[in-house]
């Protein structure tokens, strides 16, 4: 075993992002040789740990992912013949040969395992028996290689519970065959949905006593820069991986010095990531040159608007508003219709931004989403006592601290309730 070039330090995070790197590879190569995606992926966990506890002793071996495919398929063998014994099968040798759907090369030989097994997981992940909560979970799982705890702290649930549902995911997917689908396309959106779905969790947590998780935010957008290596002439992937790039870039800002939440137009601007912002415009320009505009990208490039305006006067609402419009015809949904709302009330008054509120009331009064536009559009318009309410009602909607935090503070600057 020694270091390479390509990891000379050995150091814990050096090798902590090299085993996430390996392990979507790792996995695919085990599923494609063996078939059971559920023990493979146990067996790939242990290996990563087996990595990870010698790795920092005695150096990086050479092929690091060579060495993880071996450890592992020691262990999936071991389970497989485990699992043959309590069974009493005949069959016990006939359980390690390969089945059709799952015939590849062993471990180093024939084709390497590539980056084009993380797609392929990617859409295993995400196939269409799986709920969306249930994709979320195997995607960090298998593609992201979060541990149960890790991913049950991200969503705040006890980690049996997520044990439960990781679990359920794998049954759901066994004896599907490693293979890409022949309608893969039609299942990218699905994909991209999950991964815009962690990023918006770990940017806005939905419940919890922080606003952001980082680490959350940061795996899609890792998991997002894979996609887009695999599918770079994929338009939508271009605009999500930008969407995620330009809107993260103000996350040091998005929090005062105890966790509070500060919003856009009190950000201080010079704390804002200069470099992911460059990256994300020319990534979303360039998607949008193609002529061929989509959700993500319309959305990357609402978000390039307010990251390239120096100040909150700068900001240029009209050309927000008619990318809104162009949104709402992709995804004329409910949350799309209420961000536009604001739009129109910057550039019409608020009072045209509130009319827009009304046919909204059915579909978002059970969150706390209508009810802070509304107290925002309101105090704008100066009707103080109504915003007053309004702020109050978002704030017991809402489970998020910092954001209940945030919405009582603006009642209470109102004045006292009457």
């Amino acid at each position: 075993m020694s270091r390479t070039p390509e990891h000379p330090s050995g150091g814990a995070d050096a090798i902590e992002g090299l085993l996430r790197r390996h392990a979507p590879q790792v996995l695919g190569a085990l599923v494609r040789r063996y078939g059971h995606f559920d023990f493979a992926e146990d067996a790939v966990q242990e290996a990563l740990l087996a990595a990870a506890g010698q790795w920092p002793g005695h150096g990086v071996p050479d092929n690091p992912r060579g060495w993880l495919i071996k450890v592992a398929s020691r262990r999936l063998t071991d389970v497989l013949r485990s699992e043959e014994a309590r069974r009493l099968r005949e069959e016990r040798v006939a359980a390690l040969t390969p089945r059709d759907a799952f015939t590849a090369p062993p471990p180093g030989a024939g084709r390497a395992p590539s980056e084009d097994d993380t797609l392929t997981l990617l859409l295993l992940c995400c196939h269409p028996d799986l709920t969306p909560p249930a994709r979320i979970a195997l995607t960090l799982r298998a593609v992201g290689g979060l541990t149960t705890a890790e991913i049950a702290r991200a969503h705040l649930v006890p980690e049996a519970t997520m044990a439960q549902r990781i679990s359920r995911a794998k049954q759901k997917v066994k004896g599907v065959g490693f293979t890409r689908p022949e309608n893969w396309r039609e299942r990218l959106p699905a994909v991209l949905h999950v991964l815009y779905l962690i990023f918006n969790e770990g940017y806005t947590a939905t419940s919890g006593p922080s606003l952001q998780r980082a680490e959350l935010a940061g795996e899609a957008i890792r998991l997002t820069r894979r996609a887009h290596r695999l599918l770079p002439d994929s338009h939508e992937v271009t605009g999500l991986l930008a969407l995620m790039l330009l809107t993260d870039a103000r996350r040091a800002a998005r929090t005062g010095p105890h966790g509070e939440l500060v919003p856009l137009d009190e950000q201080d601007r010079t704390l804002w990531d200069k470099a992911a912002i460059e990256e994300g415009v020319a990534l979303v320009t360039r998607a949008l040159t193609r002529r061929r505009p989509g959700p993500y990208q319309l959305r990357a490039a609402i978000a390039a608007v307010h990251d390239e305006a120096a100040s909150p006067d700068d900001t240029d609402w009209r050309q927000i508003l008619g990318l809104y419009d162009l949104l709402v015809r992709f995804v004329p949904g409910p949350v799309e219709r209420l961000n536009r709302a604001v739009a129109v009330a910057m550039v019409h008054g608020p009072r045209a931004g509130l009319a827009e509120l009304e046919p909204l009331e059915a579909e978002l009064a059970a969150g706390h989403r209508l009810d802070a536009v509304r107290a925002h559009l309101l105090e704008r318009a100066g009707d103080t006592a109504a915003a007053r309410a309004a702020y109050r009602a978002a704030a017991g909607k809402t489970l998020s601290l910092p954001e209940q935090h945030y919405l009582q503070a603006r009642a209470a600057r109102l004045g006292p309730a009457p």
